[in-house]
């Protein structure tokens, strides 16, 4: 069965047309843009009228595709931003205007499986338990299991968020570096609350902000999904990948060959989460997967 799976997040929409069936999985067309739909959503708790827009224009573009593509079965998730903005309506009726259906507004905890269920698709159950970090826009999902979810919380602690609230400079002040830490590990700490980091055996980290992480400290000279998927990351190279990212200067980071552009502003508060959620589970290394809430969507479209 062909199926197209759209993940409209805080940051960016994503769109992933596969043939799924039984075991197999063979991606058709993988796309990416950021729109950045949760602008100034943590601070107002409303859509602004130019991010629905933007989206919107993105979201008839990948309908376009879809039609030419002879897809079968349609899913839409929208996730944090959504989840928060009191004029969503608006978002979710432009949304079905396009695509002719019904856009799912997911909670956290089903965010989390849809993540856990593309990251750790291709991995090896002996590696398991595993705990599935997605740091997305808004927020960030905590997974642990084996073969299925055990334990799941979702916190406020994404890139965009932490970066309207806290590193609203580049490179950010000291001040703003620490008052982002006190907030990003008091929501690490209140997820160990509901999820048993300890009885992981691998961490794996999915979306953007990992995967860019894991590029950074892989030294890439562009962005190369196929060497960043399933590569290891050393804690050491997160906190490094992190201090750099701190250091630099916007037009440092633009200029970086791995970096997308709807990433430069965000990056460094992603890393940074990125490296306190390294300490505060005292995971040594971490396995950046390009696999996340896309694929866990497409393979369940096709159930």
């Amino acid at each position: 069965m062909r199926v197209a799976a759209i993940d409209c997040g805080t940051n960016s929409l994503r769109l992933l047309i596969a043939d799924v069936a039984g075991t197999t999985f063979r991606e058709v067309q993988r796309e990416m843009e950021v729109v950045r739909l949760g602008q100034g959503v943590d601070r107002t708790g409303q859509f602004d009228p130019e991010a629905i827009a933007r989206t919107l224009a993105v979201t008839q573009k990948y309908a376009e595709i879809i039609r030419s593509k002879g897809v079968e079965k349609i899913r839409f998730c929208a996730t944090s931003a959504t989840r928060d903005a009191s004029n969503r309506q608006i978002f979710i009726d432009g949304v079905k205007d396009i695509l002719g259906i019904e856009p799912e507004v997911i909670p956290g905890t089903e965010e989390a499986a849809l993540s856990f269920k593309g990251a750790t698709q291709e991995l090896h159950l002996a590696d398991g338990p595993f705990l599935v970090v997605d740091i997305g826009g808004g927020s960030t999902e905590f997974v642990l299991g084996t073969d299925k979810v055990d334990f799941a919380k979702s916190v406020n602690i994404g890139c965009v968020r932490m970066s309207e609230r806290h590193l609203n400079s580049q490179p950010p002040k000291k001040a703003q570096i620490e008052a982002a830490i006190i907030d990003i590990d008091a929501a690490i700490n209140d997820a160990g609350v509901s999820v048993p980091f300890s009885k992981a055996s691998t961490l794996v980290a999915v979306a953007g902000t990992a995967t860019t992480v894991a590029a950074a400290a892989l030294g890439l000279s562009d962005y190369d999904r196929y060497a960043i998927h399933l590569s290891q990351i050393s804690a050491e190279k997160v906190h490094e990948v992190a201090a750099m990212f701190q250091s630099m200067s916007r037009a440092e980071i633009a200029a970086l060959g791995y970096m997308h552009p709807g990433r430069v502003d965000v990056i460094t508060s992603g890393a940074l989460v990125l490296s306190r959620v390294m300490s505060l589970t005292g995971a040594s290394e971490f396995v950046a997967s390009e696999s996340d809430i896309l694929d866990g969507m497409a393979w369940g479209l096709a159930l």
